[in-house]
């Protein structure tokens, strides 16, 4: 799959070891594991590749302290008992979002999402 990524610093931090330690406060088994899924993204050749991993975790995300999330959806970094996710939002060949993004009916030819944050979303 092709990645988008939303920020350049967000880049660094998806691809250098260094940057994505340092966003973790130092924890290098966290740093690893979010290169490690965005390793899984860049091999899945359609996003329904991840979908069906269950060790993902690949979640639709909504509304959230006054941000519309419809279109956008979150993977976990490492577990579910880790706090932090990747957003993601699966665009069309012109590298444009669904609207409206009806997952389970796109899955199988979706070839290209943006990475939109690496954060701990739920908090």
């Amino acid at each position: 799959m092709e990645l988008i990524y939303a920020a350049e610093k967000l880049e660094d931090q998806c691809t250098s070891v260094k940057a994505a330690s340092k966003l973790f406060g130092g924890d290098a088994v966290l740093a690893r594991s979010l290169l490690a899924r965005i390793n899984a993204l860049k091999q899945a050749e359609t996003i329904k590749d991840i979908i069906v991993q269950p060790t993902f975790h690949f979640h639709k995300l909504e509304k959230k302290g006054g941000r519309d999330l419809e279109g956008y959806f979150a993977i976990d970094v490492k577990s579910r008992r880790e706090q932090w996710r990747i957003i993601i939002q699966p665009l069309n060949e012109e590298g444009n979002p669904y609207i409206p993004c009806q997952i389970d009916q796109i899955a199988g030819s979706v070839k290209i999402v943006e990475i939109a944050e690496v954060s701990k979303h739920y908090e």
